[in-house]
C-alpha cells in the first residue's frame, strides 16, 4: 500500500454503508474532510449519508501521550484528514462510522516511514512554515521538518523564498531526531554546481533573485542550487527579482561573474523545482566541481 501526504490522494467524496463495511473488514486507510470539531474535541465527518465520528485520542498517533496540541487538531477542521473504520454503530435510527487517524498514522509509521533509510527519497506535502524551516506531512499527516538550510545550496531569508503551503515537494531523508522524527533534505536532490550551471552561458542575459547584500558585491541566484556574484549596485534588496548579464562562469572556481542590468520592483517571482533525482536513494552526494577547494557534499550511508 501506498502511504501519500492527507489530500495528496484522490478518495471518493462519499461512502456507502456497504463500501464501509468493507473498509472496516479489511482495515483500509480511507480519507474524507473533517467538518467541525466539538466541545469533547472530537472530529465530525459526513461520508455520504453517514455521520462518522473520531473520537479525541484517535484523532492523532501520539494524543495519547500529550504529544499532540488540540490545535493540530483543531486546524483540521475543513482539510482532508486520513483514517481507518474502526466500528460502525447500527443500533439507532442512522448509522454512525467511529474512525481513527491514529490507526493509520501508526500503519504509515510501521509499514513505511520506520523503514525509511537517510538517503531515500520521498514525496512529500508542505503543510506550514515556520522562521526555522518547513513542516511537511510525509504520509497520512504524520510531520516531518525540512529546515531552511536544506532547502538549497543556494541560501535564502525564508521557507517561503523556496516553498509554499499546500506545495507537492521531494525531498530526502537526511535523519532522525532524538524523538525518532524524521529530518528531511532537499538540495541534494536539485543538481550539482555543474548541473546547474550547464543551464547558462557566458554573454547570456538572464533573470535572477537578490539572496545576499555584501559591502563587495551582490550574491544572484540563478537557480536554487547556484548563485553568481556581481559588482555592488545601490539599492538592491534581499528577493528583489533582476535582470543580470553573464560576464563568465569559471568552473574549476565554482564562479559565475554577473553585472546586474534592471532591478524589477513590486513583482514576485520563484525559480521552479527542478529534481535531478525523483526516486530511490541516495548514498553519497557532491554539489562541489572535482578537484575544487572547497567540498561541498552530503553522506547519507555510514
Amino acid at each position: 500500500m501506498e502511504y501519500r501526504a492527507e489530500g495528496a490522494q484522490r478518495f471518493p467524496t462519499s461512502y456507502t454503508l456497504d463500501a464501509l463495511r468493507r473498509a472496516m473488514a479489511a482495515g483500509d486507510i480511507l480519507e474524507s474532510r473533517a467538518l467541525s470539531f466539538d466541545s469533547e474535541k472530537r472530529l465530525h465527518f459526513r461520508l455520504g449519508e453517514i455521520e462518522a465520528i473520531m473520537p479525541y485520542e484517535e484523532c492523532a498517533d501520539g494524543v495519547r501521550e500529550g504529544a499532540v496540541r488540540d490545535i493540530a487538531l483543531i486546524t483540521r477542521v475543513g482539510r482532508p484528514a486520513c483514517f481507518t473504520v474502526m466500528e460502525i454503530d447500527e443500533q439507532g435510527a442512522a448509522p454512525v462510522a467511529l474512525l481513527s487517524r491514529t490507526q493509520a498514522q501508526q500503519r504509515c509509521k510501521a509499514e513505511y516511514l520506520d523503514l525509511l533509510l537517510p538517503g531515500d527519497i520521498l514525496p512529500c506535502r508542505v503543510t506550514h512554515l515556520e522562521s526555522f524551516g518547513a513542516f511537511c506531512d510525509i504520509g497520512c499527516g504524520v510531520p516531518a521538518l525540512l529546515p531552511i538550510d536544506c532547502m538549497s545550496v543556494s541560501r535564502i531569508q525564508s521557507p517561503a523564498d523556496r516553498v509554499h503551503e499546500g506545495q507537492d515537494i521531494l525531498c530526502a531523508v537526511k535523519s532522525r531526531d532524538t524523538e525518532g522524527r524524521i529530518v528531511l533534505t532537499m538540495k541534494e536532490l536539485l543538481g550539482t554546481w555543474l548541473e546547474n550551471a550547464a543551464a547558462f552561458a557566458a554573454g547570456e542575459t538572464v533573470v535572477g533573485l537578490v539572496r545576499s547584500v555584501e559591502p563587495y558585491g551582490v550574491f544572484v541566484e540563478l537557480a536554487p542550487n547556484l548563485a553568481g556574484l556581481a559588482e555592488a549596485a545601490p539599492g538592491l534588496d534581499c528577493g528583489q527579482l533582476v535582470s543580470v548579464y553573464i560576464k563568465s562562469i569559471i568552473p574549476e572556481k565554482m564562479k559565475i561573474k554577473l553585472v546586474v542590468l534592471h532591478a524589477m520592483r513590486d513583482e514576485t517571482f520563484a525559480f521552479p523545482l527542478e529534481y535531478r533525482l525523483h526516486a530511490g536513494h541516495i548514498r553519497r552526494w557532491i554539489y562541489s566541481v572535482p578537484g575544487a577547494a572547497r567540498v561541498i557534499e552530503t553522506i547519507f550511508d555510514g
